[in-house]
């Protein structure tokens, strides 16, 4: 399918319209006028969002359901999307908050065992608007190396066209990540148990009948499966909503609390966020973040955090344990990080990116207090990070044994 780079909006001449080619009937329309046309999948429409890419090769139906995602439009940078289907165990939320995705090729007929669905199928029963025929290794370097870009999916009814200036100005209007907290969008309106473990071949998912501890996870954006590892870790899981208050947290008398995964800008989310999680530190109760609570973690300590070129959003991302030297291939989806040379006295890093050097976990020296950017849940390795679960365990079973991750 063709793709253009058009000129911008303003060095078009007065009145000239961007010619739509034959057969394509949807675009991605960056906000400085570049077009990329193919055909759509998928729900008809048009979202706009913040446009990024991902390197994996499988689970693209966790992605799409990651939480994290909310206000982005995904490019999958692998070729074959659609190929193990779609089933109702592989979802991270209800919900998907992602605003669409770009697609290099049709998207693929099912040839799972575990398939009980076409990705088309399901991309249009959510809602998503999809984008096949693209060349997304140039949109990838595109973004490599101008940064992710805010845009345009749009996918035309049957018959119908793009007006691609009304996409651009749509796409130019739109304000942008940095500065929006987008995890009360993504959060649990109401607290709620969690018991269900992870999945295993020939049973499914397993349910927790012996827990050993009381978990409080704040939702800012929980993936389905982050809460599955802890239930298999033996916790009882506590989810509250992402405002919920230091007091009702608390109050439901936790052996460990839990910062989840979530979307937006933390410095945003902090607002609201940062003064519970000063008030939880004043305790001595374990404390573990992933991703955004990682970050918001890192602000309640008194940290700095920072928008990223690009950001890091795949399974092959290989992240080092400094006290070790072990490295471990992570899974990523975040496009801030906490600055490290923002750190204040008596805060580590524990872990660090081998791809760019960025931060990308801390602990607080003496007390139960860890967190971690990437996603050990996630099982890119495949579980070369599960023991972070353990090491949480263990910092509820006996505190006295807390220094962070690394030991």
């Amino acid at each position: 399918m063709p793709h253009s780079d058009a000129p911008t909006a303003t060095a078009r001449p007065k009145g000239a319209r961007v010619r739509q080619p034959p057969g394509a009937n949807a675009a991605l329309v960056l906000a400085d006028g570049a077009v990329y046309w193919g055909r759509g999948c998928g729900a008809t429409g048009a979202a706009v969002g913040e446009v990024c890419f991902n390197t994996s090769v499988t689970g693209y139906q966790e992605i799409l359901t990651d939480p994290s995602y909310a206000g982005q439009i995904i490019t999958f940078t692998f070729p074959h999307i659609g190929n193990v289907g779609t089933n109702p165990e592989d979802l991270e939320t209800t919900t998907p908050a992602a605003r669409g995705c770009v697609l290099s090729t049709a998207i693929t007929e099912p040839s799972s065992w575990r398939a009980r669905g076409h990705l088309d199928d399901w991309l249009s029963a959510h809602g998503l608007i999809g984008l096949a025929g693209v060349d997304t290794r140039r949109l990838t370097r595109r973004i490599r190396d101008g940064g992710a870009p805010n845009g345009v999916v749009a996918h035309a009814e049957a018959g119908g066209g793009l007006d691609v200036d009304a996409l651009i100005e749509t796409a130019q209007a739109w304000p942008g990540l940095e500065g929006m907290d987008l995890a009360l969008e993504v959060s649990c309106r109401q607290s709620y148990a969690w018991d269900e473990s992870v999945w295993r071949m020939g049973a499914g998912f397993g349910q927790l009948t012996e827990p050993r501890f009381h978990v409080v996870a704040v939702d800012y954006g929980a993936k389905r499966n982050i809460l599955r590892c802890l239930a298999n870790a033996g916790c009882r899981v506590s989810v509250v909503p992402a405002d919920a208050s230091a007091e009702d947290i608390l109050g439901r008398q936790p052996d460990g609390i839990f910062l989840s995964n979530g979307p937006g800008d933390p410095a945003a989310t902090g607002v609201y966020a940062t003064p519970v999680i000063r008030a939880l530190l004043d305790t001595a109760i374990p404390i573990f973040g992933i991703c955004l609570g990682h970050q918001l973690l890192a602000l309640a300590l008194g940290t700095r955090t920072a928008k990223m070129h690009l950001g890091h959003r795949g399974a092959n991302q290989p992240v080092k344990e400094l006290s070790t030297g072990r490295v471990e291939i992570t899974s990523q989806n975040h496009g801030f990080v906490v600055v490290s040379d923002s750190l204040p006295a008596g805060v580590v890093e524990t872990h660090r990116s081998l791809f760019d050097g960025s931060l990308e976990g801390i602990a607080v020296k003496g007390r139960p207090v860890f967190s971690v950017q990437y996603h050990p849940e996630a099982s890119p390795g495949p579980q070369d990070s599960h023991h972070l679960f353990e090491r949480f365990v263990a910092l509820m079973r006996n505190p006295a044994t807390a220094g962070g991750t690394s030991g």
